[in-house]
């Protein structure tokens, strides 16, 4: 063994040196151009997601209170409308508070009218009487889903003007000859603009329960009943007597029967027994929902008319003496 490695460790040698020399050897210049060089990566751009995520990595360090303004104010300054729209609605969650009455008015004046209209909901919804005149002003708006949502917002405070409106929904003519357009009691009068308005559900006036799956299905038939049902029980609180007129008419004359049904119900609430005689032809409705209502109402303003009325007292000073 001792004699097989003298002779292969000069050979190694041998081998390793001239390897070293080969590598230290002038490389030939090569006379091909050379290869194009690829342009340096750029860095990716961040995406919304990213950018929203690395916002809201900077609001988790505030308080939650700032955090949620911080979100609020970027809903109402989108530019998506139907982005807004959402935010501003939400505002009539925060009653008695100053700045959402503030954003409220600011979104009144909003380019799109669902936005408008969002807006007119939440000043409705904030009770506070400093918002009537510009929700009458609103009431001009060339959008007719402004208008409605405008006059469901003043029903809050009973305002007279918003009778108007809903009594031209009804009847399709407006009472006192004044409030809207020409062109706006047309819209009124359109079935189909009726029937999508009441189905929107941004404009906030669809006041009762249920009210979805029939606004569908009027959808389909191009019918405005539902809008029209609405707006009969919107005048409950119309001290008008054209108005009660005019729920005793549609209660045992209008073509649809959720209607009919609507102004039983309106006058029922009203609780005048003096209007029993005149819906009586109701009784005879081929439709069973308005007989049974139509009975029901006038058993309930019965009993009301059948209730000994409350005898004012006259309170006697000290010292007077009466006859």
């Amino acid at each position: 063994m001792p004699i097989r490695l003298f002779f292969i460790c000069p050979v190694l040698l041998v081998i390793l040196c001239a390897l070293h020399a080969q590598d230290q050897s002038p490389r030939p210049e090569n006379t091909t151009s050379p290869a194009p060089q690829s342009a340096p990566a750029q860095p990716t751009p961040q995406t919304d997601t990213a950018v929203h995520q690395s916002v809201s990595a900077v609001d988790s360090n505030l308080p939650a209170p700032e955090r949620a303004w911080n979100l609020l104010n970027s809903g109402l300054q989108e530019e998506s409308a139907a982005k807004r729209t959402i935010a501003v609605r939400v505002l009539s969650l925060m009653t008695s508070d100053k700045r959402a009455l503030k954003l409220s008015l600011n979104a009144l004046n909003d380019d799109k009218p669902e936005v408008r209209a969002a807006a007119a909901f939440s000043l409705g919804e904030l009770h506070d009487k400093s918002v009537i005149p510009p929700l009458e002003k609103a009431l001009a708006d060339k959008d007719n889903s402004v208008v409605i949502a405008s006059a469901n917002a003043l029903l809050k405070f009973k305002d007279p003007a918003a009778y108007k409106i809903f009594f031209a929904v009804l009847t399709g003519d407006m009472k006192g000859g004044k409030g809207l357009i020409a062109s706006q009691l047309d819209q009124l009068k359109d079935a189909k603009q009726m029937a999508l308005m009441g189905f929107q559900e941004g404009i906030g006036f669809i006041p009762y329960a249920g009210m979805g799956y029939d606004a569908y299905r009027a959808i389909k038939k191009d019918d405005s009943s539902p809008i029209r049902s609405a707006a009969a029980r919107a005048l409950v609180d119309d001290p008008d007597v054209i108005t009660e007129d005019a729920l005793v008419q549609t209660a045992v004359a209008d073509k649809s029967e959720i209607v009919r049904n609507a102004a039983l119900s309106t006058l029922a609430r009203r609780g005048n027994p003096k209007i029993i005689e005149r819906i009586v032809p109701a009784l005879n409705d081929d439709k069973d929902s308005v007989k049974y209502s139509a009975a029901a109402t006038i058993l309930h303003l019965t009993d009301i008319q059948s209730k000994p009325k409350p005898v004012r007292h006259t309170t006697v000073k000290p010292g007077t003496h009466t006859n």
